[in-house]
């Protein structure tokens, strides 16, 4: 990912040094198994140990020359050892054991950092879903006004979705931890299950139940989905920041700082700017996906046609997210709330957000579902077009004040009632 959208954090887990550093750390771990199981000498396993290390300008002038990645970082280890013991490198082992292991540690790291977000995230959520409980707006459905909300409830919605988001990679936290000490086909024709059992462990992941040369790719398209679907998510919040920011509702806004141009050659704009790019990255974000899809199926026991992709993929994908996250994050520390705009804006549908509350009222009293919609849907357009109270129509209707009296309508009507169920949504949060 390119740097205008990389955080620390996530960059370092899946940097060129972290890779190189974790595939060492499973070599000296399987050599440390092997000299438990008496195949490797102590003697020089701690030769080993007191002399390896990498080189990755080194690796990469081998690998000029081997044309394989692994195969030049053994090389360059093995020079760093330059003695006999320096045979015990890479034992037992074929590429994938030590990458897809790697890889998963990799992905566990991930998943701790992604997770971390999301909890702080939830944490400014719940602070604003609270804060805001009570701030009446209007529901829009189709961008047209329906009934009121408050904007605390709406926050509400997010916070939960994204509660589900953290304890789904909680769970697939467990899946992609998983790597292999099997072999070139999977079938310990080197080392034993044992071996790997005991290598990953100390790892801090799991084995994988029967692999073949590699760890099964479904594994991986659960954790770019499970990403896909917190960008999805991180979108639809962000869409509606814009929505709401927008010159003709502004109900609320992003922080705007101080020194902040929101264009080249207008200087009065303050545009939506940081939704916007989220917006933009969750697209990339879910187009990463497919990739991992079609690098499920591969020839045999194994191909290289993943390999590529995923070098691209995994880390993009997890320093998007993380990115994304961040920043909306931020957006909702620092959100500006409008609460007279809420107010002018809810005035504009002249009280028509009433209309289901007497329909339901009239079928109560006897009516039939169509009845009453012809009663209320005429009164409702009037209200709307010719710009007059709905309250004050209905309590002047002939045909409606047959049925119901002008003080229940006026009792009915109150933006109390409409939201007088949704105080236990928040019991849990509070």
């Amino acid at each position: 990912m390119i740097p205008r959208y990389t955080l620390p954090e996530m960059a370092e887990i899946w940097s060129e040094e972290k890779k190189f550093q974790l595939m060492l750390k499973i070599e000296l771990e399987v050599l440390k198994v092997l000299v438990k199981e008496k195949i490797v000498p102590k003697d020089e396993y701690d030769e080993i140990v007191k002399k390896i290390k990498i080189d990755i300008k080194r690796i990469k002038q081998i690998e000029k020359i081997t044309k394989h990645d692994v195969a030049a970082f053994v090389d360059q280890l093995s020079e760093s050892v330059k003695s006999n013991s320096a045979r015990w490198i890479h034992f037992g082992l074929t590429s994938s054991d030590v990458l897809d292991t790697a890889t998963a540690i990799q992905l566990k790291l991930s998943c701790d950092q992604l997770m971390k977000r999301l909890k702080t995230l939830l944490d400014v959520l719940k602070s604003q879903a609270l804060k805001y409980k009570n701030l009446i707006m209007i529901g829009r459905t189709h961008g047209v006004h329906a009934e009121p909300i408050t904007f605390g409830y709406k926050l509400l919605g997010w916070y939960y979705e994204i509660k589900q988001h953290y304890e789904m990679l909680e769970y697939i936290k467990k899946i992609v931890s998983v790597g292999k000490i099997s072999g070139v086909v999977g079938t310990y024709s080197q080392l034993s299950v044992d071996i790997e059992n005991k290598v990953l462990k100390n790892l801090g992941i799991y084995s994988e139940p029967v692999s073949t040369q590699v760890v099964p790719r479904y594994r991986y398209v659960y954790y770019l989905t499970t990403l896909a679907n917190i960008a999805a998510s991180l979108e639809r919040f962000a869409t509606e920041i814009r929505h709401l920011q927008r010159t003709e509702v502004l109900e609320v806004e992003e922080p705007f700082s101080k020194g902040q141009k929101g264009s080249s050659a207008m200087p009065h704009k303050r545009n939506p700017v940081l939704s916007e790019n989220i917006c933009g990255l969750a697209r990339v974000i879910r187009s990463y996906t497919i990739a991992g899809y079609e690098n499920v199926a591969l020839w045999h026991e194994r191909d290289i046609s993943h390999s590529s992709a995923e070098r691209i993929i995994l880390p993009d994908i997890s320093i998007a997210t993380d990115f994304i996250i961040h920043r909306f994050t931020e957006i909702m520390k620092n959100i500006v709330v409008y609460p007279e705009n809420m107010e002018e804006n809810l005035k504009k549908s002249y009280n028509i957000f009433y209309s289901q509350t007497l329909l339901s009222e009239l079928v109560k009293k006897g009516l039939s579902r169509q009845q009453a919609y012809k009663i209320i849907q005429p009164i409702a357009h009037k209200a709307l077009l010719e710009k007059k109270d709905f309250i004050f129509l209905c309590c002047n209707s002939p045909q409606l004040l047959k049925i119901i009296s002008e003080k229940e309508i006026k009792k009915l009507c109150s933006i109390k009632f409409l939201l007088r169920n949704i105080e236990k949504k928040f019991d849990e949060i509070s």
